[in-house]
């Protein structure tokens, strides 16, 4: 079941969600910058936070429906370094809806300097590994994030 949530309860901005995420020594490489791998763990947290606070719990959706979603394809644009100690935040938003899969967007920041950019593509599949269409009542409320990201105020 998910639950009913409202844009601005949810810690959702225009359809951006924004996650803290603080930089520890196990995330650096030998030089003290962050491992390259890990700004992939820092966005995979983000978004399995963003789906938490929109009521869709993914260890749930897979328990009780079968259903799961997957990295397909993952673009990652290094542009700036971040550091032991840095605050960072995430923010990630839906860019495009499918039938079966979904675009998002996400940057890694540190205060208002862009350091990674990441363009993701999700698959909706079940536990075979076979795609399947989201279904309807999940497929809303993403697009209702959807709506909000492409919103011009």
């Amino acid at each position: 079941m998910i639950r009913k949530f409202e844009l601005s309860q949810a810690g959702m901005n225009g359809g951006e969600f924004v996650h803290p995420v603080r930089v520890y020594y196990e995330d650096t490489d030998a030089a003290g910058l962050v491992y390259y791998a890990n700004y992939l763990r820092f966005a995979e947290r983000a978004r399995t936070e963003m789906t938490r606070v929109l009521g869709l719990e993914q260890g749930k959706l897979g328990q009780e429906r079968d259903l799961y979603f997957v990295v397909r394809r993952c673009h990652a644009d290094y542009r700036a370094p971040a550091r032991l100690d840095d605050l960072l935040d995430i923010a990630t938003r839906i860019t495009a809806l499918g039938g079966a899969s979904m675009e998002m967007a996400q940057v890694v920041r540190r205060q208002a300097i862009d350091l990674v950019r990441l363009d993701v593509r999700l698959a909706c599949i079940n536990g075979a590994g076979r795609p399947v269409r989201i279904p309807e009542d999940v497929y809303r409320v993403f697009q209702g994030i959807v709506d909000a990201s492409t919103r011009q105020d």
